[in-house]
């Protein structure tokens, strides 16, 4: 029995480092809370910040730029907040300001789970499939299991698959 919980407490400590770095990445898809990880935005009181996060809930995505611009603006480090970021940005129709805070997100964090199913969505918006099916790939990585951002990256792409071989493209 001593034997079995210690190979338990062996497996726990060896897998915690994966799950902890899955963690790190977040910005699940639709403001899904989005960011990095849940806890770290629970726990972000900044007002501009959950402010920002606010108006995801609320689906005011240009509320979510002002507030989410003027917290980057003091906390450029913040991955989470570049994500949400880019996402609004995107969903105002500003794919290149959103392509350079998804770039600016996976630069302080490359293993941001959100900012690639953010990016890949970007590049179905642009219709450039395979770029958003590369994310898709790296997401496939960064989930140790399958995980919320690369589900809905990939329903993304294949309604987008659909789309086109509806429209005969």
């Amino acid at each position: 029995m001593k034997r079995a919980v210690m190979a338990l407490l062996c497996i726990a400590a060896l897998a915690w480092p994966l799950t902890a770095a899955a963690d790190g990445g977040g910005g699940g898809g639709g403001g899904s809370g989005g960011g990095g990880d849940m806890a770290s935005a629970v726990r972000n009181t900044d007002p501009d910040y959950r402010a920002g996060m606010d108006a995801v809930a609320r689906k005011d995505w240009k509320q979510v730029v002002t507030s989410m611009d003027a917290y980057v603006k003091r906390k450029p480090d913040d991955a989470d907040a570049w994500t949400e970021l880019g996402h609004a940005h995107r969903l105002t129709g500003r794919i290149d300001a959103s392509l350079e805070a998804y770039d600016k997100a996976l630069k302080i964090d490359p293993r941001h789970r959100g900012a690639h199913e953010y990016l890949g969505e970007a590049y179905l918006q642009m219709n450039d499939l395979p770029r958003a099916e590369e994310q898709l790939k790296v997401l496939d990585k960064l989930c140790f299991f399958s995980c919320e951002e690369f589900r809905h990256l990939k329903a993304h792409i294949g309604e987008y698959k659909k789309t086109k071989q509806a429209a005969g493209s």
